[in-house]
């Protein structure tokens, strides 16, 4: 490398190792990305007219029909296209996507039906497909150089950018590090979710290694329900009454395509974003289930709203208001890996990006003909808006929320935790180049950070210095505390991503169970991910 004068962002991230910096230069570096270090992320502003809010027709995404259920088994095919999609009425914008449509096409599974799923990459890059939330084998988790190569991609590429004279197939042209690991295919690949899991909303979304962020923005993410026969005798609000809401927000540019500040706007090179934006990417438009600020019909009664914040960096604070004022409750039933023990009652809700919520909203108070708004009260302007629901008529409802939801929660202790491990989550300078790191250290595929064994039960203690969502691969946790105090409301059940705030550190309790191989945890503000915020998991 000496003499290089084109380095890539890896590769000045990765000399070295971590500046010995104390807390207070932890949190000046942060702060000094973010400009705010309370808030994540600066704003991309659309260059297009937008639509007003609350006219646009709430979509569902379809249901993906197996094409086989042979042997048990349900066999799904999914093709990674680009697409021309309306997003914002009369406008037409080029896509990533999952079958041709933002989002891509819902599977709905049955506990413990494994699910096959194929995926064809027709797109121009490398693409890796993980399912958030999935207990899943470490061959089909969508580790970050286990790339699905599209057709007549050459292997070589980029390696007269990126200076990398050992540069790997495996690494699909990022100019990254070299991952003996990796296990490649070109143009097609078969994942295998087993689904051994408490139903709940999952997602699916690309996780290529530097360009996580990038991808999801332009359309490279869809929904996986699971379900069982104990949750559909709960009498919970289904069919037209359950509704998914995948939320999201975006920005356009001039022509109508998405505005985004990628460093390589070809997603082949150089990964990162321009220097703004180094905190996180926020749009100006909110999108659910890919319409900009739509609005859904329902009856006078309840509906269950299965929430995803599928942001790359926005963080939401969720209210449903009357026209007149009134905040409705909602009454959480479940997080990000299934029910609740018991219901949870809100009056605000906040979302971190990658969290999931399934709450119950009773419209039956409302007087036909009003409206009740989705807001963020983290929002400002035109992102204070989510969605609306307008009551069209009064309903018959039979459908109720049980006192007891889920008697299946794992009880996990600290006295059965054979190990506590302290892992920070900060902002570094490595040799002048800006990074996100783990344990001062950013991401490398070669190296194995925590070693932990099939089955036993560990602590984490997790600290960060600005919004961190910290997400683990293959098992759900419980949060134990935050701040040396209580776990606040909205932490109840099981998860699989906790939202930290500025300088808070939190405890969380998981049995890593499931699966051996190799697993990550990481940071789901995306553009964190992809500048080196994520390390390696191995499961023994």
């Amino acid at each position: 490398m000496t003499g290089r004068t084109n380095m890539t962002r890896r590769q000045a991230l990765g000399v070295g190792g971590a500046l010995g910096l104390t807390a207070a230069a932890w949190l000046s570096t942060a702060a000094a990305l973010g400009r705010r270090p309370a808030v994540t992320g600066d704003k991309l502003r659309s260059g297009v007219p937008l639509p007003p809010a609350f006219r646009v027709p709430l979509p569902i995404p379809g249901v993906l029909a197996p094409v086989s259920t042979s042997g048990g088994t349900d066999h799904y095919e999914i093709t990674q296209r680009e697409a021309s999609v309306e997003i914002l009425p009369g406008v037409r914008t080029p896509m990533w996507t999952y079958g041709g449509t933002f989002p891509g096409p819902t599977i709905e599974s049955r506990r413990g039906r494994p699910a096959r799923v194929r995926h064809r990459n027709e797109l121009p890059v490398p693409t890796v497909v993980h399912l958030h939330g999935g207990r899943t084998p470490a061959s089909s988790d969508g580790y970050p150089t286990d790339l699905v190569l599209p057709g007549g991609w050459d292997p070589m590429e980029g390696m007269e950018h990126s200076g990398h004279a050992e540069h790997m197939a495996g690494m699909g042209g990022t100019g990254g590090m070299h991952d003996p690991r990796a296990v490649t295919t070109r143009l097609t690949r078969t994942y295998t979710f087993p689904l051994h899991q408490r139903p709940t909303l999952l997602w699916y979304h690309d996780h290529r290694m530097d360009f996580t962020a990038p991808a999801i923005w332009r359309g490279l993410a869809g929904l996986h329900l699971v379900r069982d026969d104990a949750e559909d005798a709960l009498g919970l609000p289904a069919g037209r009454r359950e509704l998914p809401l995948m939320i999201a927000d975006r920005a356009f540019a001039a022509d109508g395509s998405l505005a985004y500040p990628s460093l390589d706007p070809t997603l082949r090179e150089r990964p990162g974003v321009h220097e703004p934006y180094l905190a996180g990417v926020l749009g100006d438009v909110i999108l659910v289930n890919g319409a900009p600020w739509p609005v859904h019909e329902v009856d006078a009664a309840r509906y269950r709203l299965r929430l995803l914040n599928a942001s790359n960096a926005r963080h939401y604070a969720l209210e449903a208001v009357t026209d007149d004022g009134r905040r409705l409750d909602l009454v959480q039933i479940g997080a990000d890996q299934g029910l609740l023990a018991a219901p949870v009652t809100h009056t605000r809700l906040p979302m971190a990006p990658a969290e999931r919520y399934d709450v119950v909203v009773d419209f039956s108070g409302v007087p036909v003909g009003d409206r009740v708004r989705l807001v963020n009260r983290l929002g400002s302007g035109r992102t204070r808006d989510v969605m609306a629901f307008r009551v069209a008529r009064k309903a018959t409802d039979h459908s109720r929320v049980p006192h007891v939801l889920s008697t299946d929660l794992p009880h996990w202790s600290r006295s059965q935790a054979t190990r506590v491990r302290e892992i920070a989550f900060r902002a570094g300078r490595m040799h002048g180049g800006h990074g996100w790191l783990i344990d001062g250290k950013p991401f490398d595929p070669a190296r194995t950070d925590v070693t932990v064994r099939l089955g036993d039960v560990e602590v984490w203690r997790l600290i960060a210095d600005v919004h961190h969502p910290v997400h683990l691969h293959l098992v759900g946790f419980r949060v134990l505390a935050r701040g040396g105090g209580a776990p606040l409301p909205h932490d109840a059940g099981l998860k699989d991503t906790i939202s930290l705030r500025p300088g808070e550190s939190a405890e969380i309790i998981t049995r890593f169970d499931g699966y051996r191989g190799r697993y990550l945890f990481h940071c789901h503000n995306a553009e964190h991910e992809d500048m080196g915020m994520m390390a390696n998991l191995e499961v023994t």
